[in-house]
């Protein structure tokens, strides 16, 4: 990854989801309202500064650029484009939620 790129997986769940009730809402469904998505980072560039490999990030997925490698899908953003980084390396008192 070059500059403040980061990597990240897509989730194969995530393009439906159950209501409460148990109803499948497919990804294709219009709900009104922007919904983000969380991923887990692979890589990261060497500017990027809040994120590391392995924290799960919040982002909007309609601002996004897939890539398939060797069959896998990701996405590639600048590290701008994250909303939230949720990470384990931080105090036990802490969040570990950055927003």
């Amino acid at each position: 990854m070059l500059h403040d790129r980061v990597l990240v997986e897509v989730d194969p769940q995530e393009g439906e989801r159950r209501s409460s009730g148990g109803i499948v809402i497919p990804a294709t469904a219009a709900m009104g309202a922007q919904r983000l998505a969380w991923s887990r980072v692979v890589a990261v560039g060497p500017h990027a500064r809040a994120v590391e490999t392995g924290d799960r990030v919040l982002f909007d997925p309609t601002e996004k650029a897939e890539v398939e490698v060797q069959g896998e899908t990701y996405v590639v953003m600048r590290e701008r484009d994250v909303h939230a980084v949720a990470a384990e390396r931080l105090e036990p008192e802490s969040t570990g939620l950055y927003l």
